[in-house]
């Protein structure tokens, strides 16, 4: 069947900033670091692995491990409370050490910074900070699950930086390559982007299944262009967090909450910084110790991260979504793929529909839609409206997670 490539390249971008965890293959890769590569770390509910020396500690070791680190990622699933709460506790445990601690945020590009510093001194209500530095349209994900982390850094006036590089500035790379940038959109990308990777491009093909609905059997051209835009995407991350750091006091850490698939087996973020950083480079990433179909994750790869924290399997997120991807351009938001088994798979949703409204209330771009749906919880119900073919079509949703066996 034939695929619009181009169109779901974003949403591909998206799924390996959080790639699945129920994937065990993605855990056992031989790629990164090649002393740790051919061995396996544990995983342990609760403890934290250091990968180097297979030891399992508590958090309350974790700062003394980290003295001499300068630069902390820190892998996320967007949408799964635990990592959060890992990174909240990583960030309290280097702080209440005495560590200058800076955080960089993944959500924001580092042309957004205002908002930041203002929120850091106290000058902005929530409400005013989500309005004025456009969580929804720059991030989307609700913004409760940052919310702790975002209070203790304002309430303990830990400087918070946007790393990233504004989003059409990937995209543009994914279409026409970083040789064919204009001058307005290569300034706001490194000097050097390593694009040719062998381990990175273990990594990208691993990410995604061959049976995936949205981004299996895509021609050779599309995978590299696409690679191409991740890695640009990583680098630039890196190079901005290594901005940060260079104008910072030399005993300071800046701890980067980024998607998991910028920081496993070090051929992201990392391996990019490091054309422009001598300084320690630490990965932290937290693993579920189970995956989707109960199995236990006792292991991954050594070379995975070099501190593994086990945490509980998360079977739903602790908010709802509808489970649709749709296009990001300016314009009609149409929908582009339909995760399989999803609220909005169930609802009768279909790709190519027109999101046109939520309860009413038009949503006729990625902000609105995002703030509406995070005032949803579990156990609602809303009426979306979208337009299909020439026809405007009512489809009623109701918001609710079903048991396994139901799955």
């Amino acid at each position: 069947m034939k695929r619009c490539f181009s169109a779901v390249a974003v949403a591909l971008m998206v799924s390996l900033s959080s790639f699945a965890q129920s994937k065990q293959k993605i855990f056992h890769l031989a790629i990164g670091d090649p002393e740790r590569r051919t061995r396996d770390a544990r995983v342990l509910l609760d403890g934290i692995t250091d990968s180097d020396k297979d030891e399992v500690f508590s958090v309350n070791q974790l700062a003394a491990r980290l003295h001499d680190t300068r630069l902390l990622l820190v892998g996320e699933s967007h949408t799964t409370a635990d990592f959060h709460r890992v990174q909240l506790r990583v960030i309290r445990a280097l702080h209440e050490a005495g560590r200058k601690v800076m955080i960089g945020l993944e959500m924001f590009p580092y042309t957004e910074q205002r908002s930041l510093d203002n929120w850091r001194d106290g000058l902005l209500t929530e409400t005013g900070f989500l309005t004025l530095a456009r969580w929804y349209e720059f991030w989307g994900y609700r913004w409760d699950y940052y919310r702790d982390i975002f209070l203790y850094a304002r309430d303990n006036r830990i400087p918070m930086y946007g790393v990233n590089t504004p989003r059409n500035v990937v995209t543009a790379v994914r279409q026409k390559g970083i040789d064919n940038l204009s001058d307005s959109e290569r300034q706001h990308v490194p000097p050097q982007i390593d694009v040719d990777s062998a381990d990175h491009l273990v990594f990208f093909q691993a990410s995604f299944d061959e049976d995936d609905s949205m981004h299996g059997h895509m021609p050779e051209s599309m995978l590299k262009s696409m690679q191409a835009a991740q890695a640009t995407w990583d680098a630039s991350m890196g190079y901005n967090s290594v901005k940060v750091l260079k104008g910072a006091p030399p005993d300071s850490i800046l701890v980067v909450l980024v998607g998991s698939g910028h920081v496993a087996y070090g051929v992201g973020i990392e391996h990019q910084a490091r054309q422009w950083f001598d300084g320690k480079i630490t990965t932290l990433i937290p693993v579920p110790v189970q995956d989707s179909e109960d199995k236990p994750v006792a292991s991954v790869k050594a070379s995975y991260a070099n501190f593994v924290w086990g945490i509980p399997y998360e079977r739903d997120s602790l908010y709802p979504s509808l489970g649709f991807s749709t296009t990001e351009t300016a314009g009609p938001r149409k929908i582009i793929a339909i995760e399989k088994d999803s609220i909005a798979a169930q609802s009768g949703f279909q790709v190519n529909d027109q999101v046109l409204s939520l309860d009413g209330i038009a949503a006729p771009d990625r902000e609105t839609w995002n703030r509406l749906m995070a005032t949803k919880s579990w156990g609602d119900s809303v009426v979306v409206a979208v337009k299909r073919g020439d026809a405007e079509v009512r489809i009623n949703v109701e918001l609710r997670r079903k048991l396994k066996e139901q799955r």
